[in-house]
């Protein structure tokens, strides 16, 4: 019995995880992410660095939000997103990483 405690458990691991990898499904998602790992930006910000319409960037950063990806706060009229806390960026052995928690993503170099 004790089993189908552990396989419940392993597939809410597995729901969770797969919750975050498919919020970074798309590769405009996934440039957000790599952006915000230098600082917190607004949706203006964003859009004007990535070179993308503020309604497409609000849209995914959503996305990014449901998923626990981001977080946001107010600063006056401005939305401010940042990486979620639980995102962590490291570096080993030369390479960046992005660490989700239920899984570890390698950033290419810009």
């Amino acid at each position: 019995m004790g089993g189908g405690v552990n396989m419940s458990k392993d597939r809410l691991q597995s729901d969770f995880c797969a919750e975050k990898l498919k919020a970074l499904g798309e590769p405009i998602r996934l440039r957000i992410i790599d952006l915000l790992r230098d600082g917190e930006r607004t949706v203006s910000q964003t859009a004007e660095q990535l070179e993308e319409e503020v309604v497409n960037i609000s849209h995914h950063l959503g996305i990014l939000y449901h998923a626990g990806l981001v977080v946001k706060r107010k600063e006056g009229r401005f939305v401010v997103y940042s990486l979620h806390p639980d995102v962590s960026a490291v570096s080993e052995a030369g390479k960046q990483h992005l660490d989700f928690g239920c899984c570890r993503l390698e950033v290419p170099d810009a």
